[in-house]
């Protein structure tokens, strides 16, 4: 099961300026849909006795602060100790969890959030990333979800597989 539920405020959201409202629904799309996702695969899996995969989308914000977004910053922190829990909780049925995390992604959500075109996000996304010529693209999202739930991925859980062009580890 992939649970891909994700929201950004529209507004940056810093910490002196947290409109609660605004952390209350993306709270109600980030962590509270995520967590009912999992919660009813999990039921239906191990009620089913199926071994197999749940993956969450997490993203680069959950490793690290930053100077606007501190909601989505929060939730996706929330994302991860959800599948750390659920990896535990879940690895005696054969339930491996584990999250993909991505760096700035153009997609249709964020270019309506930023207000930009997906060729103008691509640019400013580039910016960030580390590795040289590479564009991410939902694409290579898809990819390491494909391999997380994969046979290759067998004896993986609890893993945040970070799919971010080695943005996390600076210039």
């Amino acid at each position: 099961m992939f649970s891909n539920a994700g929201i950004v405020s529209p507004t940056s959201q810093t910490l002196m300026e947290l409109d609660m409202s605004q952390l209350d629904r993306l709270f109600l799309v980030n962590v509270r849909g995520m967590a009912l996702c999992v919660k009813h695969a999990a039921r239906a899996m191990v009620e089913g006795r199926v071994r197999g995969s749940i993956v969450c989308t997490g993203s680069v914000s959950s490793s690290q602060g930053g100077t606007t977004s501190t909601d989505y910053t929060m939730s996706k922190h929330a994302v991860l100790g959800l599948m750390r829990a659920a990896s535990v909780q879940l690895a005696t049925h054969g339930i491996r969890v584990n999250t993909v995390s991505p760096n700035g992604l153009a997609t249709p959500l964020t270019c309506k959030s930023l207000g930009m075109s997906e060729e103008k996000a691509q640019e400013t996304y580039k910016k960030y990333a580390r590795l040289e010529g590479v564009v991410l693209t939902p694409k290579h999202v898809a990819n390491a979800v494909l391999f997380l739930v994969s046979n290759e991925a067998e004896f993986i859980t609890g893993l945040d597989l970070r799919v971010d062009g080695g943005f996390a580890y600076g210039k």
